[in-house]
């Protein structure tokens, strides 16, 4: 959520792609309900702009880029990347794996 002139201002996030996440935790089990927890907050979520320091609730986390995001998850046993496009009010998943997983990989690039 973001104020102009004090009044909070909601705008519905679209969260691309949710199959993403079933296809992760049909995987791990364990992951499931943090996933689940996650789409269910940014889904319906408010937006802002990156500017107010702010991202659709549930995108917070770590800035890696302009745009991009690192979620952590339960306790940090899983990290899920999101691409912020704020124009088009929309949260692009671009990595979802366990914490050694992402040690793996550039988040930047992913």
């Amino acid at each position: 959520m973001f104020h102009i002139w004090e009044r909070p201002i909601f705008i519905a996030v679209q969260v691309i792609a949710k199959r993403t996440l079933k296809l992760f935790w049909s995987r791990h089990r364990q992951a499931e309900t943090p996933l689940r927890a996650w789409h269910a907050t940014v889904s319906p979520a408010a937006g802002c702009r990156p500017a107010a320091g702010n991202a659709p609730l549930g995108a917070q986390g770590d800035f890696v880029g302009p745009k991009r995001r690192i979620k952590e998850l339960a306790g940090n046993k899983y990290r899920l990347i999101v691409h912020v496009a704020y124009a088009y009010k929309r949260v692009l998943i671009k990595f979802v794996g366990t914490h050694a997983e992402y040690d793996r990989i550039n988040p930047e690039t992913v």
